[in-house]
Order: C-alpha cells, then sequence, then structure tokens
C-alpha cells in the first residue's frame, strides 16, 4: 500500500466513521500516479472561475465553483491543491460543506477532500494563491519588453495547474470552463479561452472554453498586450513594443492552420492565436487552446524557427485534442505532434526542410539515449515510462519527442504514407476530446490496419519501440541534401583552422545548426576564432545558434563569447538553451565558478518550472 492510498484511507475514515472502506477498492481507483483525484467517484466537469489579480500582494483571491458527475454512493470529492490557502467551500448554491486538507507532499501537493451529498452537482471554492504559486510568475515591469507596466503568466504542465486553481490535475480529465477575471485597467487578460482583442475601462473581462480540457491547459496571462490579426481566426497578441516584429515573423499563421486542416481533418477549438511572453518563459511554446504561450527566442528575423509554432499547433490535434491518460503515457502527446509538426513543415516549405528538422531531431535523439544510459536510466529510453513517485518533467525528454516521432515515422515507411494519413484522421476524429493510454493506441492501431487495410501489426513493432530502452536497429534515417552540402563544408578544415569559401549567406537556420553541431568538440583559439569570424556566433541574435555555439565556447574557454554568454543566461529563461549551457560549465572547477556567479543573477528572471531545473544542475 503506497502513502498517498494510507493517506486517502485515513481522509475516508476520517468522513466516514460509521462507514467501513475497502482498502482494495480505494487502491485500484488512483489510475494517476500523480493526481490524489479518484474520478470513479466524482468528476469536475466545469468550471466557473471568479478571480481578482493583484500584482501589489502577488495574490489571485478566487471562487472556482465546479460543476460535477458522481457515482451513486458517492460522498467526497478529492482535488489536488498546492500553495493554495483555502477559506471557505460550500455545496450547491451556498450549503456549508466540511472539506480537509491533508499534509503536504512536496511534490504533489495536498488533497482536498470535500464531503458531498446525494444531491451535490455543484461545489464552491473560495480561495487565494500563494505569492510563490509554482504555475505564476510575477514579472517587474523591468522584466518586461515594455519596462512599464508588471506582468504575469502561468505554465500548468505538467502537474502545476493544483498551484493556482484547486483541480483534479490529471491529463485524463477533462472539463470546459468560464471564467471572470478583474485586473489593473490598463491591464489586459488573456486565457486558454476566447478572448478579447483590446482593454476595456473597467478592467473586467469574461471568458468561455466551450472545448473539454485538461487542467494543465489552464492558462492566464496578463500585461500591457495589444493585438494583430493575421487572418479571420488567427492572430498575435504582444506587448506593444513587440508586436509589429512578431506579427511580421508569424505571417505565415493562416497557411499553417489551413495545411494542418489539409492533412488532418478540421482545426476544432475556433480560433487559433498566438502570444509572445516575455523571456522568462521556461519553453519554446506551451500549446494552451486557442491560445499557443510562445518564446521570444522564435523572433530570429527571418521566420527561419516558425517549426515551433507547427508543433504547438499541431498540439490542437495531438495532445489537446486526444490526449495522453496519464504522464507515463506522456509520448502519445509529443511524439504525434512532432511527426504532424513535420508534416506541416513539409507541406509548406518542401521535403528537404523538413528532412533537415528531422535529422537535426535525430542527432539529439542519440546524444540524449546516451546521456540518459550512461546516468544509469536506461529505463527513460523507453516510450512508456514508469514515473510514479517522480516528477513527470522528467520525462520530457528527446525520448518522448523523437523517439515518439521516428516509431510513427517507421510504421508510414513500412506500411505506406496514404495508409498511415487515413489512421492518423480517424485517430483523432475518433478519440476526440478523450483520452488515451498507450495500450489503448496499441488496440486502435492493430485494429485500423487490419480491418481497413487488412495488415497484422506484429506485437514485436510495438515491444521493441515502445517497451524497450534505446532505438532499434531499424530506425529511419532521414536524408538532408542540404545537410551534404554543410558536410563537405566540415571536411574542409585543416589544421590551422581554415575553411575554403562556400556560399554560407543563405544558409538557414538549420544549415548552421547542423555546422556548429558537428564541429569537432575540441578546436583551438585559432579554430575558435576563425570559426567565430565566418559566423559571427557570438554576435548571433538567433537563440538557437547562440546556443548550440555556447556549448562549443564553455567546452573550449573561448573568453571572448563570455560576455555574450552571461547576457545569454541573464535574459532568457528558455529551459531547453540553458540546461546544456549551466550542465556544461559545471564540468570543470573555473566553469562551476562562473556558472554559480551568473545563476545568482539570474535565477530572479527564472520561472520556477526553470528553476527546478537548474538548481538541481547549480549547486
Amino acid at each position: 500500500m503506497t502513502n498517498r492510498t494510507l493517506l486517502f484511507l485515513l481522509l475516508l475514515m476520517l468522513f466516514k466513521q460509521c462507514k467501513p472502506v475497502e482498502k482494495e477498492q480505494t487502491t485500484t481507483m488512483l489510475t494517476d500516479p500523480h493526481s490524489f483525484s479518484i474520478p470513479t467517484d466524482a468528476q469536475v466537469t466545469h468550471l466557473k472561475w471568479e478571480a481578482s489579480v493583484n500584482f501589489d500582494t502577488k495574490i489571485i483571491k478566487a471562487t472556482a465553483t465546479w460543476q460535477i458527475k458522481t457515482a451513486p454512493d458517492a460522498d467526497l470529492l478529492t482535488l489536488d491543491t498546492k500553495g493554495l490557502k483555502i477559506l471557505k467551500v460550500t455545496l450547491n448554491e451556498s450549503q456549508p460543506a466540511e472539506f480537509r486538507l491533508a499534509d503536504p507532499d512536496s511534490l504533489l501537493g495536498q488533497a482536498l477532500a470535500i464531503l458531498i451529498h446525494p444531491d451535490t452537482k455543484q461545489v464552491n471554492i473560495n480561495y487565494e494563491t500563494s505569492p510563490d504559486a509554482e504555475a505564476v510568475q510575477w514579472l517587474k515591469p523591468s522584466q518586461t519588453a515594455g519596462k512599464k507596466e508588471p506582468f504575469l503568466f502561468t505554465q500548468s504542465e505538467a502537474i502545476l495547474a493544483r498551484s493556482w486553481i484547486p483541480c483534479q490535475d490529471s491529463p485524463g480529465i477533462k472539463f470546459t470552463y468560464e471564467a471572470d477575471i478583474t485586473v489593473p485597467p490598463n491591464m489586459l487578460p488573456l486565457m486558454s479561452a476566447s478572448n478579447p482583442q483590446e482593454k476595456n475601462d473597467k478592467g473586467i473581462y469574461h471568458f468561455e472554453m466551450k472545448q473539454p480540457i485538461s487542467s494543465y491547459l489552464l492558462a492566464l496571462a496578463v500585461g500591457d498586450i495589444a493585438f494583430h490579426p493575421i487572418s479571420a481566426r488567427s492572430g498575435i497578441y504582444a506587448e506593444p513594443s513587440v508586436l509589429e516584429t512578431a506579427a511580421w515573423e508569424l505571417a505565415d499563421l493562416e497557411k499553417m492552420i489551413a495545411g494542418a486542416e489539409a492533412l488532418y481533418g478540421p482545426y476544432a477549438w475556433d480560433r487559433y492565436d498566438i502570444i509572445i511572453l516575455p523571456p522568462s518563459f521556461p519553453f519554446g511554446g506551451m500549446e494552451n487552446p486557442r491560445l499557443t504561450f510562445a518564446t521570444p527566442t522564435i523572433l530570429a528575423g527571418d521566420r527561419s524557427l516558425t517549426s515551433l509554432v507547427a508543433h504547438e499547433l499541431a498540439h490542437s490535434w495531438s495532445g489537446n485534442l486526444v490526449t495522453n491518460a496519464t504522464w507515463n503515457d506522456f509520448w502519445l502527446n509529443e511524439g504525434f505532434t512532432v511527426y504532424f509538426e513535420n508534416r506541416i513543415m513539409e507541406k509548406l516549405y518542401g521535403r528537404d526542410f523538413a528532412e533537415m528538422q528531422a535529422t537535426l531531431a535525430f542527432q539529439d535523439l542519440k546524444a540524449n539515449i546516451i546521456e540518459l544510459t550512461e546516468a544509469g536510466h536506461p529505463e527513460d529510453t523507453k516510450l512508456k515510462l514508469t514515473l510514479e513517485g517522480r516528477n513527470p518533467d522528467e520525462g520530457v525528454t528527446e525520448i518522448a519527442y523523437n523517439k515518439g516521432y521516428f516509431f510513427l515515422r517507421s510504421i508510414e515507411e513500412k506500411f505506406g504514407r496514404d495508409k498511415f494519413d487515413d489512421f492518423l484522421k480517424h485517430y483523432f476524429s475518433s478519440n476526440a476530446f478523450k483520452a488515451m493510454t498507450t495500450d489503448s493506441f496499441i488496440s486502435a492501431t492493430k485494429s485500423y490496419y487490419k480491418t481497413q487495410f487488412n495488415i497484422d501489426l506484429d506485437d514485436n513493432l510495438f515491444n521493441k519501440w515502445i517497451f524497450t530502452a534505446g532505438l532499434p536497429d531499424d530506425c529511419p534515417t532521414p536524408v538532408s541534401t542540404k545537410f551534404k552540402v554543410i558536410d563537405k563544408a566540415l571536411k574542409s578544415w585543416d589544421t590551422e583552422g581554415r575553411i575554403e569559401p562556400i556560399i554560407a549567406k543563405e544558409w538557414s537556420t538549420q544549415e548552421w545548426l547542423h555546422f556548429i553541431k558537428n564541429l569537432p568538440e575540441t578546436l583551438t583559439l585559432q579554430q575558435m576564432t576563425a570559426l567565430d569570424k565566418f559566423g559571427k556566433f557570438t554576435k548571433s541574435g538567433n537563440a538557437e545558434i547562440v546556443s548550440a555555439w555556447m556549448v562549443l565556447a564553455i567546452k573550449n574557454k573561448y573568453a571572448v563569447a563570455y560576455p555574450r554568454l552571461e547576457q545569454f543566461l541573464v535574459n532568457t529563461g528558455r529551459r531547453k538553451f540553458l540546461s546544456p549551457l549551466y550542465g556544461e560549465m559545471m564540468k570543470t572547477p573555473e566553469g562551476k565558478s562562473m556558472a554559480i556567479e551568473i545563476y545568482k543573477k539570474a535565477r530572479p528572471n527564472y520561472h520556477f518550472v526553470a528553476t527546478n531545473t537548474f538548481d538541481q544542475i547549480i549547486h
């Protein structure tokens, strides 16, 4: 019996002193190891959220009103919370309710157990967030692009929604929601819902999300934000000083939406907008329905990094529409999305562009497999994970994204793209707004290929990809003709670090990345200097290129780049870029000293998701 099971037994005994609890039944209800909720007893179906945002106290005061459906004999609703101050709980309109908060768990937070009755249809929770709520980052004006107004944004994935809304924080539980939010009059709030496009005088805004979503897709941003339309159903939000640049960079947004629909069916969320957040946002993007949250690092000035937008858009089908049931099934979310992303990019920009993306992904995947294996975690190179007792963020690796992608690509290549496209259209439409487990995916895939194409998919196909560590020997190998040109350039190096004249002015970001990542790890100062003169990497404004180059600079003690390195670390919050840099610095005494010093300056600018990772690297 786990500690969580025991906890629930004690809570249930507290509420049901005259009613014995069946230990075995309680245990089997806990299907998601990262949630205290027991949806087979009582499950949330709709949220009405009334909230007031206070930038002075860094507190959100709110009432969460949940509509619930219950089993006939249910008398307990269990929600996930973390760091919330629960002020009052009532049932239906205003009936007082008895509730208990369990002892806190450092990872999962606290279970909120509420005694309900057979006629309970609605539960109302009046509460306040903590100023240190893990999902919420409060930014000072100096941390924004405009430098005039503060800013707030949330990041709920994977299990941080519970730190700002009491909820059943499991990806397999879906609900609709509406919200009424009060903010300072000079601010504009946005959510993963229907959104305003301009500020009003009262500072009160209403939101609706009519399609059911999981709690990790709850999102809120508040700041000095403006809007620029791209098409009738899409547009860009950003701080005013960033808006024009962002709108130009993302001008192909409607083309991406139309291209995605042509591949796998109608877009199901009405609008698709993007908000460019301040630099501290810890991810490249977050696929919050209707409103993708995106990092400003995608604004490269040449539209070369828009594959990130294709990725977040693809989540509108894989992840948001068909969702992994638990975080152990995370690959179902990201593997499908990377596959879909590559197909969108191929449709818009050609096969070789997509193959460049796939080649870079393949290189990163192989490196990550080696890293995880050498760190003593070969089991984490399986697609199906076992994350009980661990932070689900530990599953956010190249495995879920790119091993998942190459698995799906292997099915496509072995049995035909037309067949795989037919399967995906059916997969998305027949499982829309539902949760999917790995076992259910296997069953659905085998069944469809058998009934539609009379093809028997061997169990070995699934076993070697999903339940086996590493990569199968027959993993597809992407081929890029443009990268072959780069490979010739790499071979032209001589011992003095000279490179023969080549046409590099037209290289894309992907070509430059392939060039940098395939340079020798050990280079002389003369070679580093020649490289920097050749590519102008240290002065680059492209975050992808800067990140890759700075790894080499740290390895080879290229001190010329250190001021730019510090500037990049202090002013960028994207975890993907910064983790390798801090990790590389920590390998030497000199680098460790530099990392610790820079981190002291940079840490206040990072979101909790990032510091939770960096704190384990820098010590």
